[in-house]
């Protein structure tokens, strides 16, 4: 039976990828990669970004096609043309970087690619149905009226979670999918996902929480560097052997201090703000940060962190109340005056608001740099000092690019985060505001990303974290605030937040 022929009926029991090998211009992305998935279980893909796990599961779903090397559906040889093969053969994939269109409804993407029940006209009532009774049945809560571009990033990775089980396929990629989740909700989607594998699903699940690996996956393979270093049983490797394969050493969190007494950097008093929607998303935010400290601030996806950040960066009005940079307030600054006056932003969004994928490397560090006294007069750009300042960023922050005028669409999503801090701090902030440093980014890059964190707060800087990496919040804040519907509920310092306190505030908003 040929790719075209299959149905989604169809079901999986067993899926091998046979050394596949895939080149692109100067990079072998895969070089002999094997792979198999087998019914009724959960298989885990670990690697570093630029492994070759995104280009290996793209040909998987017919995105890319091997150079060489097979697939293999129940033992037979399959040739996957397009993403609508794959689907055929009931393979659904939830994408890192999400493939939704933003001027659309949540129901007009579910629906898109298929068929209405009802002929010629539509039958979008039918799929909104659908969606609602998913999303209570998987605690997925979207609105099927609202738009994409309306929606925060984890709303929208829970609108492709809601598509590939509403495409009903019977092997699913899942990329990071628990990305925007408390711990509790983690805890019910995991408990989901072990429904599915009994009743026959397959996943392959990608992700670089190895925590969450280990308690969910039955066995794991790890590439590094386009090659397949092995496979394990998770339930006989320790995650620091998962470590050591992925990146050939022992990963380290940076040791954190105790902060000293530092003045006050920022001061947030009764700030709110109206969201994308029309209704008010931030409902007296108070907060303050001191230089020399990191103050995280946890919640669930859609609670405000986003507006919050937005409004502090300049790149969205306030309805009312006041934001003080030490002893100036400036509410009505705009982006360029917050950055003169030492405040410093990582969007959560990198590929929106925090580059331009089509720009190259050098283009892109000096998006808001480029009328600097340092790098052009008041006519011409001063070339040969931004190819310096640029190829010193680069060295110092570890940033692979084969070249300066490289597009950074074709970075990997750690060296494109790790461009973004090295332009924020090349500044020397006062303050930084990182949203989501560390989201999609792999376990090497998360611990660069950390080190530099944590030592420019020993300088100095005050630094505003916002994650829904619970870990990341525990380890790295000297403070942990919790956001929930708008308000911040609770600060406490991280000696004593536990897990369970800070859930319960995510979650509800009480202890």
């Amino acid at each position: 039976m040929s790719s075209a022929e299959r149905t989604s009926a169809d079901h999986i029991r067993h899926m091998e990828m046979v050394n596949i090998v895939k080149t692109f211009p100067g990079v072998r992305a895969n070089d002999g990669v094997s792979l198999d998935v087998r019914t009724g279980e959960v298989h885990a893909l670990l690697g570093e970004n630029g492994a070759g796990k995104s280009t290996l599961m793209r040909q998987l779903y017919g995105m890319y096609q091997p150079d060489s090397g097979e697939i293999r559906i129940n033992g037979e040889a399959v040739n996957f043309r397009s993403p609508a093969d794959a689907i055929k053969a009931g393979i659904g994939m939830i994408h890192q970087h999400f493939m939704l269109v933003n001027t659309m409804t949540v129901a007009q993407n579910v629906a898109l690619g298929r068929k209405s029940t009802r002929g010629l006209r539509l039958d979008l009532d039918v799929v909104s149905a659908e969606i609602r009774r998913l999303s209570a049945e998987y605690g997925l809560h979207v609105d099927p009226d609202a738009y994409i571009w309306q929606l925060s990033v984890g709303e929208q990775q829970r609108v492709e979670i809601l598509k590939a089980l509403f495409m009903g396929a019977s092997l699913i990629i899942l990329d990071e999918p628990t990305a925007v989740l408390t711990p509790k909700e983690v805890d019910d989607l995991f408990v989901t996902l072990r429904r599915m594998v009994a009743e026959g699903h397959s996943l392959l699940f990608i992700s670089h929480k190895l925590h969450e690996v280990l308690a969910v996956s039955d066995r794991a393979t790890v590439l590094r560097d386009g090659t397949t270093v092995g496979t394990r049983l998770t339930a006989e490797v320790t995650r620091e052997e998962l470590v050591k394969l992925m990146v050939g050493r022992e990963i380290k969190e940076p040791e954190i201090r105790a902060p000293g007494e530092g003045a006050e950097s920022l001061a947030i008093t009764d700030l709110r703000a109206i969201g994308d929607r029309g209704n008010e998303v931030l409902k007296g935010i108070d907060l303050t940060l001191r230089s020399g400290e990191i103050l995280g601030l946890a919640g669930v996806s859609g609670n405000g962190q986003r507006e919050l950040a937005e409004c502090l960066a300049g790149i969205r009005t306030i309805s009312s109340g006041s934001i003080m940079v030490e002893e100036t307030e400036i509410t009505g600054k705009t982006l360029t005056e917050r950055i003169n006056m030492g405040l410093a932003f990582i969007p959560e969004e990198r590929m929106r608001d925090g580059a331009i994928g089509q720009f190259s490397v050098l283009e892109n560090v000096f998006l808001r740099d480029h009328s600097d006294e340092r790098f052009s007069t008041s006519i011409f750009l001063k070339l040969g000092e931004m190819e310096k300042h640029s190829t010193n960023l680069v060295r110092e922050f570890s940033v692979k690019t084969p070249t300066l005028d490289t597009p950074i669409k074709n970075l990997s999503g750690g060296n494109i985060q790790k461009l973004i801090l090295a332009r924020e701090l090349s500044r020397n902030p006062k303050i930084l505001i990182a949203a989501q440093p560390t989201r999609g980014v792999d376990i090497g890059a998360s611990e660069y990303i950390h080190k530099t964190l944590v030592e420019r707060r020993d300088m100095g800087t005050a630094i505003l974290l916002i994650s829904e990496d619970l870990d990341e919040i525990r380890t790295l804040s000297d403070r942990i605030a919790v956001i929930f519907n708008g308000q911040i509920v609770g600060v406490m310092n991280r000696n004593e937040a536990t897990v369970e306190q800070i859930g319960a505030l995510m979650a509800a908003g009480t202890h």
